[in-house]
């Protein structure tokens, strides 16, 4: 069976190791983007990806997903993940992350919590909270695609970012490794690609247009089979 338990946030709460380029990062913009899903070229799904401005300097970054094709369909799945940062120092900054999957046999969910003051991390996955030390600005699997879009829409090439996991942070790395045409639902675009440098087990290719759009047109990622995310609609309030 095809999962579509992790749709890649496509990702922003974030501390980047710049690599290079010396362009503050804009602040992040409320936009609503849709994707289609596809599992080894497959039609999976569908996916919708929202930022929203909820004041004090705050956003709510969700990703959701519904299964409508194959096997996805025939169980209902469906998950969300839910991302609260802070806007601080030029970068987000998570606060709290919400992940949740269902289906008709089967549900999941984690939450992770950032005290801002001590740098504790908190994660409970229903079993009982477990906690360690965080780093300033850290990211999470859902923010993770945004926060690379916001470095590149400033100018780097190569990025590190921090990521909150259930156990620990892990320093990811990614960078650019070329310019490609891209054709998807959106349209056909002169794309940035980006790939995962420091673990080529977790293969994570994402093609952005940084001027234009904040998260990737298209995302392709191992889980479980080639699952690829393809932008279909993007637009702002």
């Amino acid at each position: 069976m095809k999962k579509l338990t992790r749709v890649p946030a496509l990702a922003a709460g974030l501390a980047l190791a710049l690599a290079t380029g010396t362009a503050l990062a804009a602040a992040p913009q409320p936009f609503t983007a849709h994707y289609q899903v596809l599992s080894d070229g497959q039609p999976l799904g569908d996916a919708t990806i929202k930022l929203s401005a909820i004041g004090n300097g705050e956003y709510s970054y969700s990703s959701s997903s519904n299964g409508t094709g194959g096997m996805a369909a025939i169980i209902a799945a469906s998950s969300k993940e839910t991302t609260r940062f802070r806007w601080q120092n030029d970068m987000p900054a998570t606060l709290s992350y919400d992940y949740k999957m269902q289906s008709s046999f089967k549900s999941k969910q984690r939450h992770m919590s950032v005290d801002p003051a001590s740098g504790k991390v908190t994660v409970d996955e229903g079993k009982g909270p477990g906690s360690y030390a965080g780093v300033p600005g850290m990211a999470d699997r859902n923010s993770l695609p945004l926060a690379i879009g916001l470095a590149l829409a400033s100018g780097k090439q190569a990025v590190t970012v921090p990521v909150g996991v259930r156990q620990g942070v892990e320093q990811q790395q990614y960078k650019v490794t070329g310019s490609e045409s891209v054709q998807v639902p959106a349209g056909k675009f002169n794309a940035e690609k980006v790939a995962r440098s420091d673990d080529g087990s977790n293969r994570f290719d994402a093609w952005y247009v940084p001027q234009k759009y904040p998260v990737p047109v298209k995302i392709t990622q191992a889980d479980g089979g080639d699952l690829t995310l393809q932008l279909v609609s993007f637009s702002r309030p």
